[in-house]
């Protein structure tokens, strides 16, 4: 065979080598991003990373772990919060000794609308408080209901 046809092969088979590693590196990099950092779970940003993504997940059980024995018993029904397209990102966490605020983003997001996607967004605050030495979920914004409140008692 001529060395000068096979050089051509070869420069292409590189070419092609070489796109596809850059392919399979760029979908390992999108795939990996999206995956937040799990944040220490004995701090308070860390319980509602937790319990927030819980509720996403729809796993009512192991949100509940996350909140305060009271708000447990506050709840007449559990309930499935909508959280079809939401994303949650931590803003700050003021710490006290008992108790601590985690203010978040929530982000919602809709496909409707005349102008197609559209997102919402607005500043929310868990409180928490120390309960047996671990930082527990005492109220959520209303997008992280885990419950119904009872009625009160006439």
């Amino acid at each position: 065979m001529n060395d000068s046809a096979t050089r051509p092969r070869r420069l292409l088979l590189g070419i092609l080598v070489l796109v596809g590693v850059l392919v399979v590196a760029a979908l390992a990099l999108v795939f990996t991003r999206g995956t937040p950092k799990p944040l220490d779970a004995a701090t308070p940003a860390g319980v509602v990373q937790r319990y927030t993504a819980a509720i996403i997940d729809g796993d009512e059980d192991a949100a509940a772990q996350y909140l305060t024995a009271r708000a447990r018993e506050r709840c007449s029904e559990p309930e499935q919060p909508y959280t079809d397209n939401l994303r949650v990102s931590l803003i700050s966490t003021v710490e006290r000794e008992s108790s601590a605020d985690v203010k978040v983003l929530i982000v919602t997001s809709s496909d409707g609308g005349p102008f197609g996607m559209s997102d919402y967004e607005t500043e929310e605050v868990f409180d928490l408080v120390k309960e047996d030495g671990r930082w527990l979920v005492q109220s959520t914004p209303w997008q992280f209901a885990l419950c119904t409140s009872k009625a009160a008692s006439p």
